[in-house]
């Protein structure tokens, strides 16, 4: 089928572009061996359990234990196929041809081309389908997300029918897409805005690919019918209105938007697109090129205050490339290349494990904390669904082409095989551990093409050129493209250096809080190991205390390591190792640095021994204290409740349910005063946190927490009435959630005789 809109370039196949020796290859080869570790049987099992066929194996525990079950097998069918592409390795096309063929069965044995490895899915769609509509952020009729789960499933199968040639993948999609029709044909739009409230991964996408692969209109309608009016509405009128959304849910919205507009046309799809893109990149994004925290998108602009240990998900950023890709092929911009570059490199390859290849959830932007994995057979979240993918088509956005142009987007150690023109084109390179590519030709015959080189943004000046050992000039800007129009020889060699300097990047909103770089690479501080005892200490985060001087005399090369820095003398307490953030791992870091002064730092170091000499306070006058997260003083504290979750934000626990209830009993003083303390977040996302506090059934305080602290922790003090402990010795404390919100996080909780200064005493936390 012929696209509605020609690309104004094309990407070369995954099987052209083969990687050559770098981080990226060994990322890759990790993410391989990982892959071929899973059992299909295991991954399918729920498929079978659910179309009522005898399982061939247990299925895997996490996510896949759960209600969004089968996610992770649309991501191993796309991982799969991407990897037989990108390596020839017939054991992944092997994987894929069974695992189509296991799906087929179980489709059949369900006779209407439904299919889904989800419990509870028939029951849920045959409500939805008759107009019982009960949908949440995350929930359609009791099940978790069901079709975001549908769409790894479509894409996963698409990818089977593109890259590994799987006919029967491209049938088992158009039998589901007709159920999906069917059960969606008699809602009007508000009712299908109503299901739109609940996640729904990137339909859009996948629908709008199934139109491209089969020219049948159908899946362009259907695909038409997942456009979420709400989000696209204001988007339209060019209104940011992502603040309090869940980042995942909208990003693959939009790589949907970009594709669609592609095939079919339809300018509002495109400005949807690229409007998000830009208030994603230039007002919610991160020096990582992540974005969102706790998953969810702030004020935009607001960032300094926006860092945890739950900053920037890495499915968001997986999509975000997918997006900026899409949107490149339409316009061919500098500008969407240096972001993918961003996140290529400072959060996707710093999201993988060099050693084992298990990859993060989410990549903390908080200092003092450290990277965390997923485990190979037990989590199965959507992060390492995606992670998958991510290690599996490095080469998918290096090189593009259209006619006789070819681009060279990305610095990376590859080959590339230019089959129209009997060229190959090899770029060697230890980028970005050096500021210099090699690209040598070889061809069969003499061939005229126009290489367009991007000069990145980041350059520091012009492009130092040489073609075959000479000279040659480069007029080109950072931030565009260098282009050489020429008669290649066999043989003929151009090096590039490029001036890579280090530079500070500041919060949009303080630019007292700073970044380092050098050239495209984030430098993260080392800070030691994960079980240094200090990480707790106020001061273990240093500051920076440059006085008057310039970058490069308060920062300097670090002996021995040609990719590390060293701060000079401007550290407080201490100087700290500067070194690139994708190599850090199993160690804390801090990526994130306050500029101050000196009156600045001494003031903050008088600010953490008050802290302290306030906390010595409270711990005497102290009656009961319950730690949060700790099982045995819960347990002792009798821990009741519902719906119950023990999170762990920014290095401590945290105890709240979902539109629930949960309780502690405390002992109490049978006479005198006595007061509640609570510790809560201060940076809470608002309109998320609204509960109730009683103390043995009667009303304390109704509490909200809606990001009014932003980053500290606080405790809130509250006074017990004398009537509710005189001749007690223990009293039952209850945080009940009003409606669907969440009670809590409370991070700790004690009974304290009251003090002189009591009602609210903030503790701040270092950055």
């Amino acid at each position: 089928m012929k696209p509605a809109v020609p690309l104004a370039a094309q990407p070369f196949p995954l099987r052209d572009v083969k990687l050559l020796d770098g981080p990226l290859r060994h990322a890759q080869s990790l993410d391989a061996a990982y892959l071929l570790t899973l059992e299909p049987d295991r991954l399918l099992a729920r498929f079978r359990e659910f179309a009522g066929l005898k399982p061939k194996a247990k299925h895997y525990g996490g996510w896949e234990a759960e209600s969004l079950s089968g996610h992770t097998l649309g991501h191993y069918l796309s991982a799969c196929s991407l990897m037989f592409e990108a390596t020839g390795d017939a054991r992944f096309r092997q994987r894929v041809e069974y695992i189509v063929g296991e799906l087929d069965a179980c489709q059949r044995a369900h006779g209407d081309g439904y299919l889904a490895g989800f419990p509870d899915g028939r029951k849920a769609f045959a409500e939805v389908a008759a107009g019982e509509i009960r949908a949440k952020s995350f929930n359609l009729n009791g099940v978790w997300s069901p079709f975001y789960t549908l769409h790894k499933l479509f894409a996963g199968l698409g990818d089977a029918h593109r890259l590994c040639g799987s006919r029967g993948a491209l049938e088992i999609q158009i039998r589901l897409a007709g159920w999906v029709e069917r059960t969606l044909a008699k809602f009007s739009d508000a009712q299908m805005q109503d299901v739109l409230q609940c996640e729904f991964g990137g339909m859009n996408e996948s629908l709008a690919d199934l139109y491209a692969d089969t020219g049948d209109r159908r899946w362009l309608a259907l695909s038409h019918r997942f456009d979420h009016r709400a989000v696209y509405d204001p988007l339209l009128r060019g209104e940011d209105c992502l603040c309090g959304l869940h980042a995942n849910t909208q990003v693959p919205k939009f790589a949907g938007l970009a594709r669609r507009y592609e095939l079919a046309g339809g300018l509002s799809d495109r400005r949807l697109a690229e409007f998000f893109w830009d208030r994603v990149v230039r007002f919610h994004s991160y020096v990582t090129g992540g974005n969102s925290e706790s998953e969810y998108f702030g004020p935009p602009g607001k960032l300094h205050a926006r860092l945890s240990t739950r900053t920037t998900e890495t499915c968001n950023t997986y999509n975000m490339l997918k997006l900026t890709r899409q949107l490149w092929m339409l316009e061919p911009r500098a500008a969407l290349a240096d972001y993918y570059e961003r996140g290529l490199w400072n959060h996707i390859l710093a999201s993988q494990n060099p050693r084992d290849g298990m990859v993060t959830y989410f990549v903390p932007l908080r200092g003092g904390f450290f990277k965390e994995y997923t485990t190979p057979q037990e989590t199965f979240t959507c992060c390492l669904g995606t992670g998958m993918e991510n290690h599996a088509k490095y080469g998918d956005s290096i090189y593009f082409h259209v006619g006789d142009v070819l681009w060279v987007n990305q610095f990376i150690a590859s080959e590339l095989t230019w089959r129209q023109w009997g060229v190959t084109l090899r770029q060697e390179t230890q980028f970005p551990k050096e500021d210099t590519i090699a690209l040598s030709v070889k061809c069969a015959q003499s061939v005229e093409f126009a290489l367009r080189l991007r000069h990145p943004a980041w350059a520091a000046g012009k492009l130092e050129v040489s073609l075959n050992g000479r000279p040659h000039a480069a007029e080109s800007q950072p931030g565009g493209y260098w282009e050489l129009r020429r008669m290649w020889r066999d043989g003929d060699r151009l090096q590039v250096r490029f001036p890579m300097p280090l530079r500070l990047e500041a919060m949009p909103d303080n630019p007292r809080r700073v970044a380092v770089f050098h050239g495209p690479v984030l430098l993260a501080g080392d800070l030691g190991p994960i079980d240094d005892p200090a990480a707790r200490d106020a001061g273990f985060v240093p500051v920076m205390v440059p006085g008057d001087r310039n970058l490069g005399q308060w920062i300097e090369p670090a002996a021995g390591d040609n990719r590390a820095f060293r701060t000079k003398d401007a550290g407080r307490p201490r100087d700290v190792t500067l070194v690139p953030f994708y190599r850090l791992h199993q160690r804390r870091y801090a990526v994130y640095w306050d500029l101050c002064t000196q009156a600045e730092w001494q003031a903050r170091q008088t600010a953490a021994r008050d802290e302290a000499r306030r906390q010595r306070k409270l711990d005497a006058a102290t009656i009961d204290h319950v730690r949060i997260g700790d099982a045995e003083s819960e347990r002792a504290h009798n821990l009741r409740g519902e719906a119950m979750e023990s999170e762990d934000y920014n290095g401590r626990a945290y105890r709240l349910s979902r539109g629930k209830w949960f309780s502690y009993e405390l002992s109490v003083p049978p006479e005198g005063l006595a007061a509640l303390v609570c510790t809560y977040w201060g940076g809470e996302r608002p309109g998320s946190r609204f509960f109730d506090i009683a103390v043995d059934g009667q009303p304390l305080a109704k509490v909200e927490l809606a990001d009014d602290r932003p980053e500290q922790f606080f405790d809130a003090v509250y006074i017990l009435p004398a009537e509710l402990t005189r001749g007690k010795q223990k009293v039952t404390v209850t945080f009940t959630a009003q409606g669907d919100k969440w009670a809590g996080g409370v991070f700790d909780l004690r009974i304290v005789r009251p003090q002189p200064e009591s009602p609210e005493s903030p503790r701040k936390l270092s950055p």
